[in-house]
């Protein structure tokens, strides 16, 4: 099957709105995103059975179910051709399970996909059938290309134009997809997976042959490829899991984990010297995916030394993630997913939806001369300033950094996360001191501490001038030659600048090293 849904002939509803930008209409409200408000996909593996149910903001959804079966159907097939019979019973319970639960979310369907396993199996067609006759569920086995695709796919949800090398693992395969400008370019498949490595007879040597041989072949498919390289796989994760013990990270999040290409060299080497057991133990990785993870480093191993690429970045998103992508108007995948999802927050959990743009444009000012990325990063924290609004008010600014540091959020490198964190923290707290945090305080420089804490005074002051959101409030502005920080109120808004507006005024000004002044001015002069 070429494709899942052919794109030339796919219809993709418009919606008739005019983009307007960063605060315009939010694409998930509009009728081409509510149809992807809830979508359920199950991904029948060489090694594993999952479903996720994706729900919310459809450019950046949050993942309203998932859950995972290690059933390990390619086990054994290079001897016999078959599924493995254990496998495949447990399969077939997981999708009797995984199709009750869909019907009792109210799903209209399952898009279920197959790859390795079941398409290489003698068995695989037998295999379907059985699950159709079972549950009613059709599952599209899909050839190496096509899953190469939709794992590169998967890749562009969380990082739209991103530009590189994505490299899948399963049990029984190995994809590569080249992805520039947003688009898939070049796809190749291997039989790379760990569970076809470990089969393979003659020990070792015989592996470490095989797999120069077959990597150098796919070397000569794709062409140089010394651009980022996106790791997408479980085997690959629980890779990154092992490098974050070895180094000592203390970020727990594997979605922009960044690795060296020394790095993982480093950990090949740990992996080899380490007791599995113990290492399974200290990284919360299951038995049955550690007895994969040295013939997945291995693999590894050798793509780095072959395709020498720039950095490394963990991907949680792959092929289900992609087939959600799939069905996304390409209006919806030209939108920025931390954006959209920061929106979605807002709308859902805020005091006052809308009120991040009014607080984004009165600290505007401060950002002027800032460059886009760090634009980016304002507006996203004005959207999420008030969502944790529920919270103890002793326990607000934590919340608020581990909420931001540990969220489900596509394009945020591991560094603007506790950016925005911080920045969220001094919404609520002058201080960011004797909190559980501090340790990852020290994954950004102290430039970007304050530059963090700048951005929370000025929310926090930001917010006190609040009465409505379409109200017309005070002006800030921000002088920083002469280090001096101006606010203009109108007579009509003076009472809200009381002594605590003012303390917090004071604040900011003394994070910026700035000197103060207060003007009043007429209704309606912007002079």
């Amino acid at each position: 099957m070429a494709h899942l849904t052919d794109p030339a002939t796919r219809a993709v509803p418009e919606t008739g709105l005019a983009d307007l930008g960063l605060f315009g209409k939010p694409l998930f409200e509009d009728p081409s995103a509510r149809a992807l408000a809830r979508v359920g996909v199950v991904d029948v593996g060489s090694n594993s059975v999952r479903l996720v149910v994706f729900d919310g903001a459809a450019r950046s959804p949050a993942y309203f179910y998932n859950e995972k079966i290690m059933c390990a159907l390619g086990a054994g097939m290079a001897e016999t051709g078959h599924l493995s019979p254990k496998g495949r019973t447990r399969a077939l319970s997981a999708m009797r399970r995984f199709s009750k639960l869909a019907e009792g979310m109210g799903l209209s369907e399952l898009t279920v996909v197959a790859t390795a396993a079941v398409r290489d199996a003698s068995d695989g067609q037998d295999f379907c059938e059985e699950v159709r006759r079972e549950t009613g569920l059709r599952i599209w086995v899909i050839d190496g290309r096509e899953e190469a695709r939709l794992s590169a796919q998967g890749v562009l949800l969380g990082w739209p134009g991103a530009y590189g090398l994505v490299c899948d693992i399963g049990g029984s395969s190995m994809e590569l997809a080249e992805i520039s400008g947003g688009r898939v370019g070049r796809r190749v498949t291997s039989q790379l997976g760990p569970l076809k490595l470990r089969d393979l007879k003659g020990g070792a040597k015989a592996r470490e042959a095989h797999i120069k041989e077959v990597m150098e072949g796919l070397h000569a498919q794709m062409g140089a490829q010394r651009d980022r390289l996106f790791l997408v796989g479980g085997s690959w994760r629980a890779i990154a899991r092992i490098d974050m013990l070895r180094r000592g990270y203390p970020l727990h999040v594997l979605h922009e984990y960044r690795m060296t290409p020394k790095a993982v060299r480093a950990t090949v080497k740990y992996i080899k010297n380490c007791d599995l057991d113990e290492l399974r133990s200290a990284c919360g990785v299951s038995s049955t995916r550690m007895a994969l993870v040295p013939y997945a480093a291995e693999v590894l191993s050798r793509l780095v030394r072959t395709f020498k690429p720039k950095d490394i970045a963990i991907s949680s998103y792959g092929i289900r993630e992609g087939m959600l992508y799939e069905q996304m108007p390409q209006r919806l995948r030209d939108r920025d997913p931390l954006i959209e999802a920061c929106r979605f927050a807002e709308a859902k959990d805020a005091r006052m939806p809308g009120f991040g743009k009014v607080l984004n444009n009165f600290i505007a000012p401060l950002y002027r001369s800032a460059p886009a990325p760090r634009k980016r990063l304002v507006k996203a924290a004005c959207l999420l300033h008030d969502v944790s609004w529920r919270a103890h008010p002793d326990y607000r600014a934590e919340v608020c950094f581990d909420n931001a540091t540990r969220a489900n959020l596509g394009g945020l490198k591991h560094s603007e996360r506790i950016y925005l964190g911080l920045a969220l923290l001094h919404r609520y707290s002058n201080k960011r001191e004797n909190t559980r945090f501090e340790d990852l305080y020290e994954m950004v420089d102290e430039r970007t501490r304050q530059e963090a804490e700048i951005l929370g005074k000025a929310m926090r002051f930001g917010a006190m001038l609040w009465m409505n959101k379409d109200a017309e409030r005070g002006e800030m502005r921000w002088f920083p030659k002469k280090k001096l920080l101006q606010l203009r109120l109108t007579e009509d808004m003076l009472p809200l600048f009381g002594e605590v507006a003012e303390a917090r005024f004071n604040s900011l000004a003394s994070s910026l090293e700035a000197q103060v002044e207060i003007k009043t001015v007429r209704e309606g002069r912007h002079d």
